[in-house]
């Protein structure tokens, strides 16, 4: 398989870029924040499974939850590197289709990583 073969692989999924969307840039990182919140309309038991589909592919890490709590998704590194990707594909989108070009600053990735990897 080759580079763009393995990448699609793992963020082929419509579901996947939007659940990744939800968690890098809007915080989003539990189930029922990331359910309630996708504008899409994504389905709990789709949910659930990319969900898994992230985790198992190494761009999610799922917390531990003790009983009655909720468990909490956090980026890996792997997962923070795909913000230039989607970046790049937004921008494409804005281009190409309609909406605003997305910026971030300098330091957004650093904060990813104090959020989602020194938590």
């Amino acid at each position: 398989m080759d580079a763009i073969g393995a990448a699609v692989e793992v963020l082929g999924d419509r579901w996947s870029l939007l659940i990744l969307r939800d968690v890098i840039f809007e915080d989003r990182r539990h189930f029922r924040a990331l359910l309630l919140g996708s504008a899409e309309g994504i389905a709990s038991n789709i949910l659930a499974d990319r969900l898994v589909r992230l985790v198992d592919a190494g761009l999610l890490a799922r917390g531990t939850a003790a009983r009655g709590q909720r468990a909490r998704y956090s980026l890996t590194e792997a997962g923070i590197q795909t913000v230039p990707v989607l970046l790049a594909l937004g921008n494409w989108g804005a281009g190409w289709r309609a909406g605003e070009p997305l910026v971030i600053n300098d330091g957004f990735l650093d904060e990813l990583r104090a959020r989602h990897l020194d938590a």
